[in-house]
């Protein structure tokens, strides 16, 4: 953290540089704008984060990991974020950088199934799959009969194109919980033959 402001005022730096002699686009003023309040204030999550996004966009890895990590740092369950976060080392070129990355987020959410999933949604997005794999794996040892994890697994293999895995997850959530009507619907396009009862009002 002693690092901190010489890393923001570098960033800051040559952002001015470029905007005074490139001209400014909107992206450049808007990371201006975002470097001068974190400049003031670190505690800001989302303006951490957004600069991680710029960054990133912009190749320039480094800077990238540094702000997704600041925005960790202030707010642990942004599971968005740590997944970006993995991803911006990986592209970096760094594969055995992002396991570690991805490792330690799935260690930090591996006492609870719903945050687990949350990774596990935040990896898949990213195409992530190895990760989004272990993350949804995990959630299923933590709350092996639970609907939404089973739900879940049958989606994330639903969106891979693997049907028969997809109607054994899907099948085993409706048979948990009887009153999901999309997961029922999903199944009937799957070939699986079910029974809807009556709406409750009940979710799991």
């Amino acid at each position: 953290m002693a690092l901190r402001p010489q890393v923001v005022g570098l960033a800051l730096l040559v952002s001015v540089l470029s905007w005074s002699l490139l001209g400014c686009s909107e992206t450049e003023q808007r990371k201006v704008q975002l470097l001068n309040k974190v400049d003031s204030r670190a505690e800001m999550p989302e303006d951490n984060f957004e600069l991680g996004q710029i960054y990133e966009n912009q190749g320039k890895w480094a800077l990238s990991i540094y702000y997704y990590d600041l925005s960790l740092r202030f707010y642990t369950s942004q599971r968005e974020a740590q997944a970006m976060a993995v991803k911006s080392v990986n592209d970096s070129g760094n594969a055995a950088g992002a396991k570690e990355a991805a490792d330690r987020a799935i260690g930090q959410v591996s006492r609870s199934a719903a945050e687990s999933l949350g990774l596990a949604v935040a990896f898949q997005k990213l195409s992530l799959d190895e990760y989004a794999m272990a993350c949804y794996m995990q959630a299923l040892t933590l709350a092996p009969n639970s609907s939404r994890t089973n739900m879940k697994m049958g989606y994330y293999y639903l969106s891979k194109n693997d049907k028969q895995r997809a109607k054994e997850y899907l099948a085993r959530s409706f048979q948990i919980n009887p009153g999901q009507w999309e997961v029922a619907d999903e199944l009937g396009r799957l070939g699986v033959p079910v029974r809807i009862p009556p709406k409750t009002g009940i979710e799991k």
